[in-house]
């Protein structure tokens, strides 16, 4: 599998030029910044190992990426989750139906413990963390072996770079853990290229966490916010709109759960920093899209979400 040299687009959105790194096009099911982060994973014979094991939402990219990864490797992914909504059982769509097509096996702690359910990594540190025959990924790639493979997208954003002599070049994404951006700053900030981020999964406090919690202490991206707080995973009209119009302009599809808060902190970020060149990373996540419309017009219906 080649997983890496994926192209670099030219597009306008809202009167602002940008470029944008097509890593949603590295792979059908493996594409995006998971598989950049488990880039390591792939290329490690894993001799002795039997069984992927995993943990986060039904829903969540890395779960399609894990699954995926699984199979490449020979391996059975059993990936914990605190809860799964019925509906999704009943009617399987986005990352967990196409996981499932994969062979996983998605397991629910609360279905098995009930509502004193421990938490997926405690129940995994205990059940898992002896067995030579399983390995452990944490939760959405937060670990120090996705260095490895966005050190390489770090690598190609800076051939790039060389090409556009004379821009004031920043790269943007939005963060879960914040795992991407840490490591992309730590390569390209110290050339000269600063790394903008936003904490779409909690506040800005949360993500610095996150680059401890790595063990690392210097060259942090950029932290972008917004004016009052965005909860993860609420759908918000203007998400669905900004979402909608990057989709008309650039004739791309992005993510709708991380890309649309991103672009709300980039934008009035842009109109104060007019010298600037943006080489934004899409970092896949479109099968999330299903559900993520789905709640949107179950919420709104067809007319007023714009459908």
């Amino acid at each position: 599998m080649k997983l890496n040299g994926s192209p670099v687009t030219e597009h306008h959105f809202q009167g602002h030029h940008f470029f944008l790194k097509r890593d949603d096009l590295l792979h059908g099911h493996f594409n995006g910044n998971k598989a950049r982060k488990f880039m390591a994973t792939l290329e490690q014979p894993l001799k002795g190992k039997t069984r992927l094991i995993g943990w986060g939402s039904a829903q969540a990219n890395s779960l399609t990426s894990l699954a995926a990864l699984a199979k490449i490797k020979g391996l059975k992914l059993t990936y914990y989750v605190a809860h799964k909504p019925a509906w999704l059982d009943e009617k399987p769509m986005g990352n967990y139906r196409t996981a499932l097509e994969l062979g996983a096996e998605v397991i629910s702690l609360r279905d098995m413990f009930g509502e004193k359910a421990p938490h997926p990594s405690a129940f995994i540190a205990q059940q898992h963390e002896n067995d030579p025959e399983c390995l452990i990924i944490p939760e959405g790639g937060h670990f120090q072996d996705a260095k490895l493979g966005i050190s390489k997208l770090a690598d190609e954003i800076l051939s790039w770079s060389r090409f556009e002599k004379g821009r004031n070049i920043k790269v943007a994404l939005p963060s879960g853990t914040g795992t991407t951006a840490l490591y992309l700053s730590q390569q390209l900030k110290p050339q000269g290229i600063e790394v903008l981020t936003c904490p779409c999964v909690s506040g800005k406090d949360y993500l610095l966490s996150q680059f401890l919690e790595l063990g690392e202490t210097e060259y942090y991206p950029t932290i972008l916010g917004l004016p009052s707080k965005h909860h993860f995973g609420k759908l918000y009209q203007e998400d669905y709109e900004l979402w909608q119009a990057l989709q008309e302009e650039t004739h791309i599809e992005f993510d709708l759960l991380y890309d649309p808060m991103m672009w709300r902190c980039l934008l009035p970020w842009l109109e104060e920093s007019i010298d600037t060149t943006i080489l934004y990373v899409h970092q896949g996540g479109l099968l999330g899209n299903e559900t993520m419309l789905a709640r949107y017009r179950r919420k709104y219906g067809d007319h007023q979400a714009g459908w």
